[in-house]
């Protein structure tokens, strides 16, 4: 099930013809049918988690990678434009938060012209962690714009993996 599933106004996406331009000179009817397209652009982005977007003011979200292997949980996070003093990283027993805020300001004054640009956006992330992470092994890099966390296995997780043979049917 889907948000939009639960909205009423956007159930009856399919109308005649002939009730269109019924109602096509009605300016209620107009008004009403943009009310409903702002409400469903809302929804959409609420069910995208606000990704891809950029007219959203004040938020942003970053393209986020996790990887499991028998040894570690690997997490890459594309975070452009940002500094490794932007970014706050904080571990529990069973999750990692990647907290950061992004500002952007840009003076230019020429031939007695000023201009003057602030953009400002926030994020975080929560991700889930299997048991057996070391904590206090974990590893973070920023380079270039991409944030890379390791968190090894304590030695007892990496002993509890089995392998399953696969056999052709």
């Amino acid at each position: 099930m889907q948000i939009s599933d639960l909205i009423p106004w956007g159930r009856d996406k399919e109308k005649s013809p002939a009730s269109e331009r019924e109602n096509g000179a009605n300016p209620l009817v107009s008004l009403q049918r943009e009310i409903n397209h702002v409400f469903e652009d809302f929804w959409n982005k609420v069910e995208s988690g606000w990704n891809g977007r950029s007219d959203v003011v004040g938020m942003f979200g970053p393209s986020t990678d996790v990887t499991e292997t028998d040894k570690s949980v690997d997490v890459s996070i594309e975070l452009p434009g940002m500094t490794e003093k932007d970014i706050d990283i904080s571990l529990s027993s069973d999750a990692m938060t990647i907290r950061g805020e992004k500002k952007i300001e840009h003076e230019e004054e020429r031939k007695g012209v000023y201009m003057s640009e602030r953009s400002y956006g926030s994020f975080y992330r929560t991700v889930p962690l299997p048991a057996g992470v070391d904590p206090d092994k974990a590893d973070a890099k920023f380079k270039n714009g991409v944030l890379t966390i390791t968190l090894p296995k304590t030695a007892e997780a990496q002993a509890k993996v089995k392998r399953i043979p696969i056999k052709a049917a």
